[in-house]
């Protein structure tokens, strides 16, 4: 998988936080470290030209970005040139926190070297993600602060059709090479495309920025830009989808993969592999994911089974089925779910202040995911604000399919999506006072996932489980993120296929036919990034379990909280060490 879609795991839009353009990337007292980061940081911005408008640096502000197949192999290049040069850093002066975060980019850039190796990287869409999906939402994602954004944003829209038709030519060489994307996940997929084409240019939702007139504009100037803007759709954007569109049904459908498995590709196995110590930030290999993920099904089952009998069931699956037949458990209207969604929201946020003793200043928002991509999406995803760029955090909730979208799951979803989960965990880190590429451009899922994760649980300490129906959903969501540790190895390294993951699933978990389908699609179009979630998070309840050993009556959660997330994500061992080293100054501090 591309880098570029490993860097959207956890944001799917393009989006980030502002900063100011002149910020130094580091206060070091060795030069030569210095000058990496600033060197490295300008290249990362050239790279993400998004990116680098949403902080404030004009340079790219007319560019999407370089998806051909030449623009991969140069930044393939010149990170092994930025890696080389790291290597022969001398690492004495440097401080303790210099050096986590020389440790953090050598990960990064070893890994973007090490993926380039991979015929794989040709790949640049899945069921989750994809230049055409991340492109529908520049509306939302773009800033809008002064004129130079409009500006930015309509020559953005003219610049489509050259982005869109370069990343074609990559998908053809990705066809060519054997690095089809399998048959079945993608049933339905062209609506992803059509569906962006929905209404006339001038009421697309490309023109949604032009929906108020800021007053910096005329009347006169600001008619004129948006003609301009509804010229590009017309005459780029619109023509660019239909052309993908039309290469999708006629070239790539007919040539998709028949068998799930990512090691059906060339070189697959060790992709795969590479995958799985990428998204984990370990050396946890395929076959050891998938035996930690029995032993936590095995786990969970038996809570799932005793929770049941509680609930007056004779077990497990006769609370499932109720769970999945009942209707009063199912909202009727979009506006029903996304009002539960919300009032859940703000009880949680009551609670926050007793987990935490640092909060974000960014606040979010409750919002229904687009319904152009809902049907083939997740249950709900997060996405970044900006403070300094007015923009809040997004909790978006799936409101297609209701009849799958039970109200028993709300709550983990909520802890996860909003807060205590990607919202505190993303925009604290906004807040920190990192190099910016610590901030804005490196990203380690098994870290921001693993944190979703562990948020869900803290439910527990807010009272939020306070039905046996919710806490069955407590419980399934757990369940689901440990069969994901079954299941994306046993399609990618054992030869599942993609319906065996799916009764797995329907036989371990609560969860509706619908998700599991869209979830399997994901393990199957993605592979290897499943598997961060539960690693992470397992790794994190150890830490507080080893914390609150060490420190008995003395263990300070709010503290320990705190701890976890001071340093933004990081890779699992540089959290620990960070966790370490704050229990040790607890124990120093109770003597």
């Amino acid at each position: 998988m591309t880098t570029l879609l490993r860097r959207a795991a956890v944001l799917l839009l393009v989006s980030a936080a502002a900063l100011p353009a002149q910020r130094p990337a580091a206060s070091s007292g060795n030069a030569a470290f210095g000058r990496l980061l600033d060197d490295h940081w300008q290249w990362t911005l050239r790279n993400r030209p998004m990116l680098a408008t949403t902080l404030g640096v004009r340079t790219w502000d007319r560019e999407l970005g370089d998806l051909s197949v030449a623009g991969m192999d140069r930044r393939a290049r010149e990170a092994a040139g930025f890696l080389a040069r790291v290597d022969r850093l001398d690492t004495m002066p440097l401080s303790p926190a210099e050096r986590v975060t020389r440790a953090v980019l050598r990960r990064d850039l070893a890994e973007d070297v090490e993926a380039s190796r991979f015929g794989q990287r040709h790949v640049l869409f899945t069921t989750y993600a994809g230049w055409h999906t991340g492109f529908a939402d520049i509306g939302v994602s773009h800033p809008f602060r002064e004129r130079a954004d409009y500006e930015a944003y309509v020559a953005r829209l003219g610049a489509y059709g050259r982005y869109n038709r370069d990343a074609i030519a990559t998908t053809r060489v990705a066809l060519a090479g054997g690095f089809a994307q399998p048959c079945a996940p993608f049933t339905g997929y062209e609506r992803t495309i059509s569906g962006v084409m929905d209404s006339t240019p001038d009421r697309s939702r490309f023109l949604e920025p032009f929906a108020r007139r800021p007053g910096y504009f005329t009347e006169p100037e600001w008619t004129a830009l948006r003609q301009r803007a509804v010229a590009m759709v017309r005459d780029s954007v619109y023509p660019a989808y239909a052309a993908f569109l039309d290469f999708y049904t006629r070239e790539y459908a007919p040539r998709c993969r028949q068998v799930a498995g990512v090691s059906a590709t060339p070189n697959g196995a060790a992709y795969y592999a590479f995958r799985v110590r990428s998204e984990t930030t370990t050396e946890l290999t395929p076959e050891e994911v998938h035996q930690l993920g029995l032993r936590e099904v095995a786990r969970i089952g038996g809570a799932m089974d005793s929770l049941a009998r509680r609930a007056g069931f004779a077990g497990r699956k006769a609370f499932v089925a109720k769970l999945r037949s009942d209707p009063q458990y199912y909202p009727k209207s979009a506006d029903e779910l996304l009002a539960a969604a919300s009032v859940l929201t703000k009880r949680i946020d009551g609670e926050m202040p007793k987990l935490f003793g640092r909060l974000p200043r960014l606040p979010y928002t409750v919002k229904a995911i687009p319904a152009a991509i809902a049907p083939g999406t997740t249950t709900a995803y997060y996405g970044p604000g900006s403070l300094e760029g007015g923009r809040p955090g997004v909790y978006w909730v799936n409101t297609s399919k209701l009849d799958q979208r039970p109200f028993y799951e709300l709550p983990a979803l909520t802890l996860h999506e909003s807060v205590p989960g990607h919202h505190q965990q993303i925009s604290i880190g906004q807040e920190l006072d990192l190099p910016p590429f610590r901030r804005y451009g490196a990203s380690f899922a098994a870290f921001t996932e693993g944190w979703g994760l562990y948020a869900e649980r803290l439910g527990i300490e807010m009272g939020l489980y306070d039905t046996p129906e919710k806490e069955m959903g407590r419980l399934s969501y757990e369940m689901w993120r440990a069969c994901r540790l079954v299941v994306d190895p046993g399609i990618h390294a054992k030869g599942w296929t993609r319906e065996q993951a799916i009764d797995y699933m329907l036989e371990q978990t609560a969860l509706s036919r619908s998700n599991i389908e869209a979830e399997v699609n994901r393990y199957v179009t993605w592979p290897g990034q499943a598997t961060a979630y539960k690693v992470g998070e397992l790794r994190i309840r150890e830490l507080r379990t080893r914390a609150e050993r060490r420190l008995g009556g003395r263990f300070d959660l709010r503290g320990f909280h705190d701890a976890v997330l001071e340093n933004g994500a990081v890779p699992l061992d540089v959290m620990e060490a960070n966790v370490e080293r704050w229990i040790v100054r607890s124990e120093r501090a109770a003597h």
